[in-house]
């Protein structure tokens, strides 16, 4: 296997067309603080949809204004998560390309699905389900050291695999919220409200398990990148 790209100046890596190495640190601690954000916005929603719930088990005893006010919580809270989530996707996106990039330079032999699909494969629908599974999987085989004989030495995708399962686990929570309101002729129903509420709860789950994936990756890449491409003895 060979690393011979690493090492040669940047400038002589562009002009030949071959991928450059490039720390994701900087990016890391910027998904890092975004997915804080995002569980902390995810925070404020179940609180907002917590007094929905309470106050729909009052129905008839209520009133119009105090309606009015907890939907104006409810979708306050989701304007804040929404803005959140899009500035951490984008973010997201652009340090999983990164890193992925990175991968080709370490280990061009182990990752198969091209840089497109870094980001490409967030938007196929029914795909987005498992693409960007593949596409990290790949990369973190591709970031580790080898054993100090050379031989390749394979590090548990464990991270991987628990943080795309809350991921998933949350998108599908999502669609079945929206299933259930539309299903309520009478408007959002106490239900809904639940289930949005688990949802948030499995949003907070993998924004701490993407935390934690995505420092566990660059970290991975610092260290093959700075201390070489095989493992101490």
């Amino acid at each position: 296997m060979s690393n011979t790209p690493a090492f040669i100046p940047p400038r002589e890596l562009r002009a030949a067309g071959l991928p450059v190495l490039k720390s994701p640190k900087g990016l890391s601690v910027a998904v890092t603080v975004l997915l804080v954000l995002c569980a902390a916005t995810d925070v404020l929603s179940i609180v907002a949809e917590a007094h929905g719930y309470r106050l729909l088990g009052r129905i008839g005893t209520y009133t119009v204004e105090e309606g009015r006010r907890a939907d104006d919580r409810i979708g306050l809270a989701n304007t804040f998560r929404g803005q959140a989530l899009v500035c951490t996707a984008v973010v997201f996106i652009i340090w999983f390309r990164r890193v992925r990039v990175n991968a080709g330079v370490f280990a061009p032999d182990r990752v198969h699905k091209g840089v497109g699909w870094a980001i490409g494969g967030w938007f196929v629908p029914i795909g987005n389900l498992w693409i960007p599974r593949q596409v990290a999987g790949e990369v973190w085989d591709a970031s580790t050291q080898t054993a100090p004989d050379g031989s390749w030495r394979k590090v548990s995708q464990l991270p991987v695999t628990v943080w795309w399962t809350a991921w998933v686990s949350s998108l599908l929570l999502g669609r079945l919220t929206m299933l259930v309101d539309r299903s309520d002729v009478t408007g959002v129903s106490r239900d809904s409200m639940g289930i949005a509420m688990v949802t948030d709860a499995v949003d907070i789950v993998a924004a701490v398990l993407a935390i934690l994936f995505v420092r566990k990756l660059t970290r991975l890449q610092h260290i093959k990148a700075t201390q070489g491409p095989r493992a101490a003895a």
